[in-house]
């Protein structure tokens, strides 16, 4: 479980702490130190750093080849930069990692609540996190780059509680990464022809 007081400290405030601590079971590491690096939707295996220079150099060798998630968050390493030199340590400062990850979760759960008309009812908000997640793991939502997209600057807020702690226990399991995933550094995340299947919520 993630530390309390590092998500009090560091996560977005606008994310419940039981929604922040399902995000990085279903869709991060436990370890700041992790680096995922993906190609043509097969994992390539990587020593596993145990010093923040170690991690950073994986970062570097592998940025603009493949898809690379890094930190408790699985941050996308190559979203917001356009040459390897612009990667900063911060990617694996467990800190900044969450802050820079609950920040872009939130802002993706945003876009997919404004495609589900803003919805007031806490019940809807399980599948809005499930959408959420799949688009953090394959960077696009209903045709949107969502890393890159702007915050719809809506006035939906995130709700939480106890309740919704429980709601969450099972988010749906087809939430996994698109198997055509792949990361070029002049191109964005989502520009990978993937489309979500959202048939089981009545979406064309």
């Amino acid at each position: 479980m993630l530390d309390a007081i590092l998500i009090q400290q560091c996560a977005d405030p606008s994310v419940p702490p039981a929604i922040i601590e399902q995000f990085i079971e279903v869709a991060g590491s436990p370890d700041p130190l992790a680096v995922t690096v993906k190609s043509g939707g097969r994992l390539i295996l990587v020593p596993k750093a145990k010093t923040p220079e170690e991690a950073m150099e994986t970062v570097r060798v592998h940025i603009g080849h493949a898809v690379v998630r890094v930190g408790l968050t699985q941050f996308p390493a190559g979203v917001g930069i356009k040459d390897a030199s612009e990667l900063k340590p911060t990617l694996v400062d467990a800190c900044e990692n969450l802050r820079m990850g609950t920040r872009m979760f939130a802002k993706i759960m945003r876009i997919v609540a404004r495609w589900y008309g803003d919805p007031k009812d806490k019940s809807v908000l399980p599948q809005v996190f499930d959408d959420a997640v799949h688009a953090w793991k394959t960077g696009e939502f209903e045709g949107t780059a969502v890393f890159q997209a702007p915050d719809p600057g809506t006035g939906w807020r995130i709700g939480g509680g106890s309740a919704l702690a429980e709601e969450m226990q099972e988010p749906e399991s087809d939430a996994q990464e698109a198997p055509n995933e792949r990361l070029d550094p002049e191109a964005d995340i989502g520009q990978s022809g993937i489309r979500i299947d959202l048939s089981r919520i009545g979406g064309n």
